[in-house]
């Protein structure tokens, strides 16, 4: 995508630091041309619904939603403040991971909490991970020869961060992360949904300040917490594997908490016509996805193990007789990101 005029230059990770900028300017110097730069944001907040051309007002409602995903947003920051400061002239567009989700009924988005946090704070469910969660669920469709409007899906991105989407008719109607990405699932390193109650007797115990109870939950819980090994699957399969107790609890939680999950994305939806698997964990363990969908026959689920086993980029997984299919889809954010700035550069000529 990095040939000529037309051409999108995606930002989506940046190394932290002012290393990792200066390592920026110099890839950005020496690539070709490209027309406009497209940066992936994980958290809009209330205030960003779609994709929008970047100015110094976005730039600074920005910098406020920085603190509900401190992890992500301040690198995309980072990025953008880089590309504006080497190519001023250069338009910039930002995506974002909370706008695919903008389709919460409210009986999902809402929490149970004191009217004023709601109306007052604007404390609600964001969900995230949106790029990837409508990239899966528009090929899923595809690969099943119908219409994303026809279609119900469960999106399984499972990464270092991981969330589950209810997507019907190509609208986000649920989804397992919420005000922050630490709800939800069990992660590599942070802890997902967590009783309230107990995080507030903890930081009584431990004399905790919110930036630790935060740091902990955040970089110290999730797979690496429970194991006392690692944050990356691959560690802990092999552990598991070895008989080591605490990795195989890890597992077997892991497991549990996504094949849960599945099934309150399906019930929210009345039921689902595919299941699909994406992002890191989610496309290289056939021994995730086969413990995911263990118990899920209700549903209709039934793999086929040597589908499973061999399956690479797109693929189904599922057995030639299962009434819900299961597929391996390649995480392609990247692709998404490229059509909205696309989308977003034909409505500024037409306004013009």
């Amino acid at each position: 995508m990095l040939d000529g005029a037309d051409a999108v230059l995606i930002s989506i990770d940046l190394p932290a630091g002012e290393g990792g900028r200066q390592e920026f300017r110099e890839l950005i110097e020496s690539w070709p041309a490209f027309g406009v730069s497209a940066h992936r944001v994980v958290h809009g907040g209330d205030r960003f619904k779609s994709g929008v051309l970047i100015d110094e007002l976005v730039v600074e409602e920005l910098e406020k939603l920085a603190v509900l995903a401190p992890l992500h947003n301040p690198p995309a920051l980072a990025g953008i403040r880089t590309l504006r400061e080497v190519r001023p002239e250069l338009p910039s567009v930002a995506c974002f991971d909370t706008a695919f989700h903008d389709t919460l009924p409210p009986e999902v988005a809402t929490y149970g909490i004191p009217w004023e946090w709601t109306e007052q704070l604007g404390v609600r469910r964001f969900g995230f991970h949106g790029l990837s969660h409508s990239y899966a669920a528009r090929r899923a469709a595809e690969m099943i020869g119908r219409p994303p409007e026809d279609v119900k899906v469960v999106t399984c991105h499972l990464g270092a961060g991981a969330s589950l989407a209810a997507v019907a008719g190509g609208r986000s109607v649920d989804t397992t992360m919420g005000f922050t990405p630490l709800e939800g699932l069990i992660m590599s390193t942070r802890s997902g949904s967590f009783d309230p109650g107990a995080l507030l007797w903890l930081q009584e115990q431990l004399d905790l300040s919110p930036a630790a109870m935060t740091d902990k939950l955040e970089h110290s819980a999730g797979l690496l917490g429970m194991s006392g090994l690692s944050g990356d699957m691959r560690e802990i399969l092999a552990a598991a594997d070895k008989g080591e107790l605490r990795s195989r609890l890890a597992l077997s939680a892991y497991a549990h908490r996504v094949r849960c999950g599945i099934a309150a994305m399906a019930a929210s939806m009345g039921g689902a016509d595919a299941i699909v698997f994406t992002g890191g964990v989610g496309e290289s363990s056939p021994r995730v996805r086969e413990l995911a969908c263990r118990g899920l026959h209700f549903l209709g689920v039934e793999l086929n193990a040597q589908r499973n086993a061999e399956a690479y980029d797109d693929a189904e997984i599922s057995s030639l007789t299962a009434a819900t299919k299961v597929f391996l889809i390649k995480a392609r954010e990247d692709l998404e990101v490229a059509a909205e700035t696309r989308r977003i550069l034909r409505v500024r000529r037409k306004e013009r």
